[in-house]
Formats: C-alpha cells, structure tokens, sequence
C-alpha cells in the first residue's frame, strides 16, 4: 500500500468522457479509424480539439474525444518497450484467442469471426474518435472532422446513434445506477474491509495514476525520465523520478450489441400467456426494473454513500432468495450492491464468525465477490430505431441496420473490472449459487462446458413453488469490439509527437 500525498485532481488533463455523460448532447457518432500515414495521423491528433473534465459555462455543444488500440498505438509509432507498460489485457484484445472468448461469452452467434468489425486483426480499429453534438450539429461537424484527419486515417466504420429518450431497446429506463467518483479524493486510500455496500468508488478504479480500491496504484507504463526529456508527461504520485503515460487515462470497452427486441417480448409474452399484466411483472423481473427505473426491492430507507439518486438507494440484503428481485436478474448480475462480508452484526464475534464460514445462513449469501472492486463507468449509446411493445409483438423490426447498444464501459482494469463482470456474473451459469442460467438479456443460452443447458431463468417465490422459464433464446448479440486507451491529454501529446 501506498501513502504518498495525494495531488490535487488535474481535471484539465482528463478527457471529458470520464466524468460527464452528455445527456443533452443526444447526436452523437462513433469513428472507427485505421492509420493510413502515421506522421499525418500524430499531426492531426496532436491538435485536435479533444474536451477535458473541467466544468464550461455554456457547456459546449461539439465534443470530441479520442482513444486508440494497442495496435494504433504500435501504427502510431509509440515505443515497443513503452507499449508493454500496459496491462495485459489490452495488449492482447478483446477478440484475441478462444480462452478469452469463451470467459466473455463471445461463442457461437457471438464468435468474433462473425463480427463486423474488430473480430480479426486486420478488422481492429486503431483510433476511435466519438463525437457528441447538440441536436442538429452532428452531421456537417462529423464531415468537417473526417476532411481534417483523411490524411492519417482511413475510415473503417461509422457507428451511428439513436436518441431513444434515456430508455434502451427493450424499452427500460437506462443509464440509472452509475458509481459516483471521489473527486475530492477524500476516501480513505487503504485496504480494509468494508462492511456496508457504497456508491462511492475511488478515482483510481476508473483513472490510472490515482490509488483504487484496495490502496495501490495500478500497474501502467511508467517512463523513465530521459525518455520524457521536454516533461510532456505528468509525474508519477508513488515514483516521482518517473514520467507517468497513463496518469489521468483510462482503458475504454467498446462493444456493439444488437438486440432482438421483437423476440424479446414475443418471448415474455408467450411466457405470460397473452396476459399483459403478467407479461410486464415477467419482463420486469428478468432485468431487475420495471420499465419506468423502479427498482423491484425497496429502498433501504438511508441514503447510501455516494448515491444521488433516491431510486437507487437499495441493496438485496433483505431478498437472500431474489423472491422480489430474482438473484439471476440483469441489474442483480451486473452490480450485486454487497460488501466485502455477508451481512450480519458489527461485533467481532459476528465477523469472525462469517469470515471462517461458520454462519450458515451468511456462507449462502457469500456466492458473489465484493462489488466495489468490480464497478463500471459506463457511457454508451443506443443505436437503430425503436419499437414499442405493440410493434414488437406484431413482429416489426425497425431499420435494416438493426437496432441495439454500443456498450462503453471505462476502469483502470479491464481484467478485474470488464472482464470479470462478463465473465462471471453476466456470462457465468452459476452466478449467486444458480444453475444452468446465464443473464436473461446477454446470455449467449450455449450449454456449459458440462454439458448442462443455460437456457433458463428462475423466479423465486416467498411461497408456494418458484417459477423456471425454460428454453430463453438469445436476445443480444455481439456484433463488434475492441479495447481502448483513453489517454490523458498530455499523454495525448506525448503519443503525438515524433517518434
């Protein structure tokens, strides 16, 4: 663990996507890139206008940021030795061998040899430039930045935007639960357990160069100071002898996701027998929300630390069985909303008794690891064209281009962050003690390596026999991604210049 004194929060120096949203920004684009002549391809980037996490007034109405893979860093020129500084996740990619695919889910119908982009080495996008503009700004603002960087790049793809009114594909409220980021770095940095469940999460899970969660610095590429000679770089907190390339950055996920909305509710509506009613408390119950945002459990009558919003101040403490909220649900999978023990007293007694095991009814809460090591930053955008319950049912599918999510996630770990929520709770067929059921939106509904089908979904009930829904097809598809770094805007420069 590291005491170093902590520096003042340098918000000039953080791309702006990391702690705004964008929500009135509601046209927006996604630009995937490939490098054409990396010395135009720098010149470009090193004078673009990327915006930073400082509060504007007026806030803009055209905001650009900028990531790149590791192959676009490698195309851009950056030092091989300094490229391995990165973790070992965006080294290798997201699409990069069978044992990662199978972790994510990604088989099958989500194999990336059939994706549209990203899927083969050739297909990885070495630049993503996400553009966000006011209503009625985006098109002639896109054209403009795609003129100024055609020399460097060529362009691979453009991923379009939909302004559904903050509600996703299936028709929920999205974007509700997101952790709140100590800002003002008054979380205490150590390791230590916590006892309570908290929406507030240290700057450190999401931004490198800042501790996280348990007290420690995130491993990135630390430079020697010789080979920052100008000081473009910010200086590392726990080393200050060493140029710091990924302080004030963040690795970015990028996922394309395309929804079967129609089978979605023709799905839940045979479920329920034609009955609208039930067919809303069984759609419902499959992502842990109604369609409104309200949660299926109650709040907890307190506010949680960290949490501004009064519809989230709730955990599952008093649902062990998921009777209101079934344990499978997706909001219940993606952030379980538990701490670092089961619950029980506060006395030491009490807690070492949950912590050997000896408590019976704690050891069968004590399925899921503790969530704030494992939050999301999230900041996607839906795409394609909306459909209602009615033209769901009737079986309309909207644009020819298909409709769904580009999921984008942020964290300063992609393997204990993204990975290991995809990977063991939303994709994993044994989540919270279950079986034979994977997320009832994500899951790819494949048999376990077992054999044993993960087509199902239960719902517990407080008496009576519990309901199993049997033979879930798959209603999400991956269609595309890739792993970014989100780099600071000095880093931003420093990559940018002369190799």
């Amino acid at each position: 663990m590291s005491a170093h004194t902590p520096r003042a929060v340098e918000e000039d120096d953080i791309q702006g996507l990391v702690r705004f949203g964008y929500r009135k920004l509601t046209q927006a684009s996604f630009l995937l890139l490939r490098v054409r002549n990396a010395a135009s391809a720098r010149q470009w980037l090193a004078n673009c206008p990327v915006a930073s996490a400082q509060e504007r007034s007026p806030p803009p109405r055209q905001v650009l940021h900028v990531a790149m893979s590791c192959p676009g860093l490698r195309a851009l020129g950056l030092r091989e030795d300094v490229i391995q500084g990165f973790s070992r996740e965006f080294l290798a990619g997201m699409s990069s061998d069978e044992s990662r695919s199978r972790r994510l889910g990604d088989l099958g119908t989500n194999a990336p040899e059939q994706w549209h982009w990203g899927g083969r080495p050739d297909a990885v996008p070495h630049v993503l430039l996400m553009l966000y503009a006011w209503p009625g700004d985006l098109a002639a603002w896109q054209q403009q930045v795609l003129d100024g960087c055609a020399s460097g790049f060529e362009l691979m793809a453009c991923l379009d935007t939909s302004d559904m009114d903050g509600v996703e594909p299936f028709g929920f409220v999205d974007g509700i639960s997101q952790p709140s980021l100590d800002w003002q770095r008054r979380r205490p940095v150590r390791d230590e357990e916590v006892l309570d469940y908290s929406n507030l999460s240290c700057l450190g899970e999401y931004l490198l160069g800042y501790p996280n969660e348990y007290g420690e610095y995130t491993d990135r590429p630390l430079l020697r100071a010789e080979l920052d000679p100008q000081a473009m770089l910010p200086r590392a907190e726990e080393s200050p002898e060493l140029a710091d390339l990924g302080r004030n950055g963040s690795y970015l996920v990028l996922r394309q996701l395309r929804q079967d909305v129609g089978g979605f509710w023709r799905f839940v509506d045979a479920a329920a027998g034609g009955d609208p009613v039930r067919r809303e408390l069984l759609a419902s119950a499959m992502v842990g929300r109604s369609r409104d945002g309200l949660p299926l459990v109650e709040s907890t009558g307190t506010p949680i630390e960290g949490e501004r919003d009064p519809i989230n101040s709730f955990t599952y403490e008093d649902d062990p069985r998921g009777a209101r909220c079934p344990i499978g649900a997706h909001i219940r999978r993606s952030n379980p909303r538990n701490a670092d023990l089961p619950p029980g007293g506060w006395g030491p007694i009490s807690r070492l008794i949950r912590t050997l095991g000896f408590d019976a009814q704690a050891l069968a809460l004590d399925h899921v690891s503790s969530t704030r090591f494992h939050r999301l930053l999230r900041r996607g955008r839906e795409y394609g064209e909306g459909l209602s319950i009615e033209q769901a049912l009737a079986g309309e599918s909207g644009s020819g281009q298909g409709t769904g999510l580009h999921f984008i996630c942020l964290g300063a770990s992609i393997a204990r962050q993204f990975e290991f929520v995809q990977g063991a709770w939303i994709a994993g067929t044994h989540f919270g003690g279950l079986h034979g059921e994977s997320d009832p939106l994500l899951g790819n509904r494949l048999a376990g390596s077992d054999g044993a089908p993960a087509d199902g979904f239960s719902i517990p009930a407080d008496s009576g026999c519990d309901l199993r829904l049997a033979g879930l097809p798959q209603f999400v598809r991956v269609v595309g991604g890739a792993y970014f770094f989100l780099p600071g805007l000095r880093a931003l420069r420093f990559i940018s210049k002369e190799p």
